[in-house]
């Protein structure tokens, strides 16, 4: 597809219908959408609005993409709770297998600055789990890497920058587990986003996420209302080969439109 294509958004908690309606409208053939509350609410998915998702979707050539709450956290291990973290998790991925969703972002939850390793390797033992279980269900599972929290912040994710990252990397193998490339969460640290590319490249990549900010905290900018150089990105990526798609989470949708537009120019191969 050309990159115009393969440019989609996050519609967040907003109605799916809708969503898809305004996509097909413009075009637009790649949607994420989050079913934890609202209209998507996860319980409020009968079989006829799954048969006419669909078909809306067959219809205009759209793929979907559940993305779960980075809240839930993926590293719990208190009794009971893990057990409710399991099931969070599942009903996700059987939501996404009845939709025929291509993919589900998760992430590998978070500390509190102490028993770090326990709370990494139940993430990863909990994630290993997940990607088995929906081996043949065709959803690509996707793992994000989170924002960098505050320094005194008692909170913080993990797998936010590259060496927690690659913990979980070299624990699942790419077929089982893919990468949601968040670039403005990557923007927050350090090796930057050329250092994540430069540590894990673009095999694993399955859908690279777009949202601009300065650099100092976490916040979704429309382009070019940050810092983060999206030509350098684009280019890059571009030219390295990727292939999947992108998806603007940042703005209104008339935003979201000259985004797209702008990003398409970046390509300096012309290919739009």
């Amino acid at each position: 597809m050309i990159l115009r294509d393969r440019i989609g958004f996050d519609a967040g908690e907003h109605r799916l219908e809708d969503a898809i309606g305004w996509a097909a409208k413009q075009k637009i053939h790649f949607v994420d959408f989050n079913a934890d509350r609202g209209p998507n609410h996860i319980e409020t998915w009968t079989p006829s609005r799954v048969a006419e998702i669909r078909r809306i979707c067959s219809d205009n050539a759209i793929r979907l993409g559940v993305h779960t709450l980075s809240s839930v956290n993926v590293a719990e291990f208190s009794p009971y709770v893990d057990r409710g973290v399991d099931e969070y998790l599942k009903a996700n991925l059987d939501l996404a297998a009845s939709l025929e969703c291509g993919w589900a972002i998760v992430h590998a939850g978070y500390h509190f600055g102490t028993a770090l390793d326990d709370r990494i390797e139940t993430a990863i033992r909990r994630l290993e789990r997940l990607a088995t279980g929906i081996s043949n269900a065709g959803v690509r599972l996707l793992l994000e890497n989170l924002n960098l929290e505050p320094e005194r912040a008692e909170v913080h994710y993990l797998a936010h920058n590259v060496s927690e990252l690659r913990h979980f990397f070299d624990a699942i193998p790419a077929e089982r587990l893919g990468w949601a490339f968040t670039v403005n969460h990557a923007n927050l640290v350090p090796e930057g986003i050329d250092g994540f590319l430069d540590a894990f490249g673009i095999e694993r990549i399955g859908e690279v996420r777009l949202a601009d900010n300065t650099g100092k905290y976490e916040i979704h900018l429309p382009l070019g209302s940050g810092h983060i150089d999206f030509r350098h990105l684009i280019q890059r990526l571009e030219q390295a080969g990727y292939c999947q798609h992108y998806s603007m989470a940042f703005g209104s949708p008339a935003e979201k439109l000259i985004a797209r537009d702008l990003l398409v120019s970046f390509d300096s191969y012309n290919r739009f």
